[in-house]
C-alpha cells in the first residue's frame, strides 16, 4: 500500500488538451500521437472558432493546440480573448504558416508556442509538454528567422505568454488584484510583469497599455 501511495504521488500531473483544427484527419493524427503518452488527456475537439471558445470555457484545458485558420476564419485575432477566457490555458499554435510574421504576432497576442505541421511527431509531444510546464516554444527552424526579422525591424520586444496575459487583462480594465486572482499569482508578480511590459513596450500609463494591446490585436 505504501509503495502504491508513493507511486501515485510521483506520477506526473495530467495535462488536459483541446484540439482545434478544422481537418478531421489532422485531429485524429494528433489524438493518436498524444494518446501514446499517458500524461495527456484529450478533453475536447473543435473545428470552428465558436466551438473552440465553447470547449475552452467548458474544460479550461492545460493546453489548447490551435490552428491559425478554422473553417476559413483566422483564429489569430482571437488569441487574446481565448487567453482571457481561460488564463491558465497555454496556447500552442500548430499551423502550416511558416512566415515569421505570423509567429511573431501569435506570440505577441499571448500564444505560448508556435509549431509547424511539418514538424516531427516527437516535436509536437515536446512542444506540448514544454508549454504545459509554463515555458514557451518556437520551432527551431523558425526561431533564427524570427530573431533575424526582429533585429532587421528593430523589434526585440516580444512579450512572454504570461506578460501577454497580464497585458490583455490590464487592457480589459482588470486591477492588479483581479489579475493576480485570475492567474493565481501574487500581486507582486503582477507588478513585476507590468514593469517588464512597460520597459519592453514603453507603455507607462494605462492608456499606453490599452494602446499597445490594441495595436497587437488584443482588444476586439
Amino acid at each position: 500500500m505504501d509503495v502504491d501511495r508513493a507511486a501515485s504521488r510521483e506520477s506526473p500531473p495530467q495535462v488536459s488538451v483541446v484540439l482545434a483544427d478544422d481537418h478531421l484527419v489532422v485531429r485524429a493524427g494528433m489524438r493518436l500521437l498524444l494518446s501514446q503518452d499517458p500524461v495527456f488527456e484529450i478533453v475536447a475537439e473543435s473545428a470552428t472558432l465558436a466551438d473552440t471558445f465553447t470547449a475552452v470555457r467548458r474544460t479550461h484545458p492545460s493546453v489548447l493546440i490551435l490552428d491559425l485558420t478554422l473553417a476559413g476564419q483566422s483564429s489569430l485575432p482571437s488569441i487574446p480573448e481565448l487567453q482571457a477566457t481561460s488564463p491558465l490555458t497555454k496556447i500552442l499554435i500548430l499551423t502550416m504558416q511558416e512566415d515569421p510574421a505570423f509567429a511573431r504576432e501569435a506570440l505577441r497576442s499571448g500564444a505560448a508556442g508556435y509549431l509547424l505541421k511539418e514538424a516531427a511527431a516527437e516535436e509536437l509531444l515536446a512542444a506540448t509538454r514544454q508549454v504545459a510546464a509554463g515555458a514557451s516554444y518556437v520551432q527551431p527552424s523558425l526561431g533564427a528567422r524570427l530573431v533575424a526579422t526582429d533585429d532587421a525591424h528593430g523589434e526585440g520586444a516580444i512579450l512572454t505568454a504570461r506578460e501577454a496575459s497580464v497585458l490583455t487583462l490590464l487592457a480589459h480594465g482588470h486591477t492588479n488584484q483581479e489579475i493576480a486572482d485570475r492567474l493565481h499569482i501574487s500581486i507582486r508578480t503582477v507588478e513585476t510583469h507590468r514593469a517588464r511590459i512597460r520597459d519592453k513596450l514603453g507603455a507607462a500609463t494605462r492608456a499606453d497599455l490599452i494602446t499597445a494591446a490594441r495595436e497587437r490585436g488584443m482588444l476586439a
